[in-house]
């Protein structure tokens, strides 16, 4: 058996809230043990920053000072974790275009390897889209792991209700996630990015706060209706979205009141999930949500009445839903660092098995115990 590795895998995701930053230990096929973790938000400052950045590619306006951000914010946080040994750096993405213009990521493993001293992968999406991937999404393989060590028999969802949503189909019973019949893995639709830009432009908050708001409202069914009739909806799985793919949902919601808006974008967030269920190649014993939305009440509540099985937070059987992302990228390092596959077929669509991510090394650390590890 390979050697164990104790993994820091870090996350910014398309909410825009913050960096999670999580330690696991694997030897990239089995999770062995899951360690601390930690948590730095944005400032409202940086994350205008970041904001400004978004839908841009490199050399565009903002991108070197969002990607700055990002390199700080992490250094900043993951600085503390002296006892990893790897580090696998997602940085924040700020387009996503794969059949387009390609996938990018803002900030630099090269910077953070030399700050915090350890190797760093990052780069993680580029390899799948130049190979005609999707390059979306990349917890799938972590999926099938966390469904084993938990003990599951029957297949299960994961659903991760980010700024955008997306979910894996897992069978435990396939021993490993990149073999026919383990993973089917694709976006949703969106999430909380929408529900999150209108209580920021309404009422200046980040959020709908336990989906408090969206309770108080009535959902415009019509909004709805035409919303599920968009081209996304008729693609066959895998496939991956930008964050601002559907913006257009917070136009169509400006004449509705406050709550009636949350309302209405809470519900679409639902329904794009229960329409994706319409793929699953068998009914999932339940279906396991992580990521910020599991904490909004209206939306699980929603999930619960529009599936046949039963909706949970991660929580429900020991994860952490505040980390599970964070803790794929530690868990993808490795898989990276040892040449094994990150994404396939099933999970973005890509034609063959692909090992994505790059990894670098600063030039003043001693790394004879990480190499010997890997």
């Amino acid at each position: 058996m390979l050697g164990r590795v104790w993994a820091l895998g870090a996350m910014s995701g398309t909410s825009l809230d913050g960096v999670d930053a999580a330690l696991i230990e694997t030897d990239g096929a089995e999770i062995h043990a899951f360690g601390r973790n930690g948590y730095r938000p944005y400032t409202p400052a940086e994350r205008e920053v970041i904001r400004a950045a978004l839908g841009q590619w490199p050399g565009d306006d903002g991108v070197e000072a969002a990607a700055e951000v990002v390199e700080t914010v992490h250094a900043e946080l993951l600085s503390d974790f002296t006892e990893a040994e790897l580090v696998g750096f997602h940085g924040q993405t700020l387009a996503h275009e794969p059949q387009g213009r390609g996938t990018h990521q803002a900030g630099s493993g090269d910077v953070l390897a030399e700050v915090l001293g350890r190797p760093v992968v990052w780069d993680f999406r580029s390899s799948d889209v130049k190979l005609g991937g999707q390059g979306a999404p990349l917890a799938p393989y972590f999926h099938h792991a966390l469904a084993r060590w938990i003990g599951a028999e029957q297949p299960l969802v994961f659903l991760n209700l980010g700024g955008v949503g997306n979910l894996t189909w897992v069978d435990p019973s396939v021993p490993e996630p990149h073999l026919p019949g383990a993973c089917l893995a694709f976006d949703t639709g969106p999430a909380n990015a929408p529900i999150n830009d209108l209580m920021q432009a309404r009422r200046g908050l980040d959020c709908d706060d336990g989906g408090a708001l969206a309770a108080t409202g009535v959902v415009d069914q019509t909004i709805i209706d035409d919303f599920l009739m968009q081209g996304y909806f008729f693609k066959m799985p895998p496939k991956s979205l930008d964050r601002n793919d559907f913006h257009g949902l917070l136009d169509r919601v400006s004449t509705l009141g406050d709550a009636d808006a949350a309302a209405t974008l809470t519900a679409a967030a639902a329904a794009s999930v229960i329409r994706g269920a319409e793929h699953f190649p068998r009914p999932p014993a339940k279906l396991l949500v992580t990521g910020g939305g599991r904490l909004n009440a209206t939306l699980m509540a929603m999930l619960s009445a529009g599936l046949g099985c039963p909706v949970e937070p991660v929580e429900s059987v020991g994860l952490n839903g505040d980390m599970l992302e964070a803790q794929a990228f530690a868990y993808l390092a490795v898989r990276v660092a040892r040449g094994l596959p990150t994404s396939g077929p099933s999970t973005t669509g890509v034609a063959a098995q692909v090992g994505g991510g790059q990894i670098s090394r600063p030039d003043n650390a001693s790394l004879l115990s990480v190499r010997s590890a890997l």
